[in-house]
């Protein structure tokens, strides 16, 4: 078998975009800190569409580092997609992601995989140990959203973005969205892996400016985590958390009707003009669009998953029989 056909250990998936002033530096420390490990290991570079020459940087640095595989995407897609570009292009047993910007230092990637490797985990998180930066545009947000994810996922981790190392299969086997790539961590929990997590320092950016000054974006952090959690309460069933919703409208319509009824023809109290009786009727008619949009989407989401052929569980051990073990290793074609 040749070394570049090889499975390594580690994959290290850096998504950029207009980070020339950053990725040399970024690629040289990420190689010594590789060398010193002493592992096979690749470097993804993933050029998400940049205009500032940071591809051209990624083919010279190429051929100096045998190591760097660049993917250099056509056009902008974000830094999610991005970083699913990388996960599908990586080979390693182990794939760790990170910015080129250096904030996340490299020097911490031998303490992530020790600790996955250690503690046989799906995911590490390479947690902040402090965030520099504006508190109202970013400190705050992130506090918010890291809370609401583990409020709504049961996920403990406490920085969900950023450094993060995680099993190979499980990284290929995820298909990331836009805005997703914040939410990695507890994506994983909810497929069912373990997760822990490494305290780490920030550091400032080595060159450049930040590609993230929007307010709005917190917005989107919102939107993500509700749909996270609408994924993780319905256990990927639309009808099961739609159906619920709709068959609480329904029992309502149960208990008020009746009494309705009952004055209408015991005492004759008009039926038609009361408050109550319009609002169950309000309430019908939901409980009614509300199954519809469960069943809907309920296709809908089969559909996607057999598009996609993402798994939503995580394997954590494979046991066989020892006839199962021996039969396989006298047929190695099987």
């Amino acid at each position: 078998m040749k070394p570049e056909d090889s499975v390594p250990l580690l994959s290290v998936v850096a998504p950029m975009r207009n980070e020339r002033a950053c990725v040399e530096e970024f690629v040289r420390r990420v190689e010594a800190v590789l060398e010193i490990l002493g592992h096979s290991a690749e470097i993804i570079a993933v050029a998400d569409g940049p205009t500032d020459g940071t591809d051209t940087m990624l083919r010279t640095l190429a051929e100096s580092y045998p190591r760097l595989r660049a993917v250099l995407l056509a056009r902008n897609v974000g830094q999610a997609v991005a970083i699913d570009a990388g996960f599908q292009h990586s080979r390693g047993e182990y794939v760790l992601v990170m910015d080129a910007d250096l904030q996340h230092p490299p020097e911490e990637i031998p303490r992530l995989l020790a600790k996955i490797r250690a503690e046989n985990l799906t995911l590490v998180s390479g947690s902040r140990e402090s965030r520099e930066g504006d508190p109202i545009r970013r400190t705050l947000p992130s506090r918010i959203a890291n809370a609401l994810l583990r409020r709504v996922t049961g996920c403990e981790i406490r920085d969900m973005g950023g450094f993060k190392i995680l099993r190979g299969d499980v990284a290929r086997s995820i298909r990331l969205r836009s805005g997703q790539h914040r939410l990695l961590p507890a994506i994983v929990h909810v497929m069912g892996g373990s997760t822990g997590e490494v305290f780490i320092p920030q550091h400032r950016r080595f060159a450049g400016t930040s590609n993230y000054r929007s307010l709005g974006r917190s917005l989107d952090v919102m939107m993500d985590i509700l749909l996270l959690w609408f994924q993780a309460s319905a256990k990927k069933r639309p009808i099961y958390l739609f159906g619920r919703i709709a068959l609480g409208l329904l029992a309502v319509d149960a208990i008020v009707m009746p009494v309705l009824l009952w004055d209408k023809f015991m005492h004759d109290m008009p039926m038609g003009t009361r408050p109550p009786f319009l609002v169950a009727i309000m309430f019908f008619l939901s409980a009614l669009f509300i199954l519809a949009a469960g069943f809907i989407l309920e296709l809908l989401s089969d559909t996607l998953s057999a598009a996609s052929g993402a798994r939503p569980y995580v394997v954590r051990e494979l046991v066989e029989g020892t006839e199962v073990s021996a039969g396989r290793d006298r047929n190695p074609s099987r």
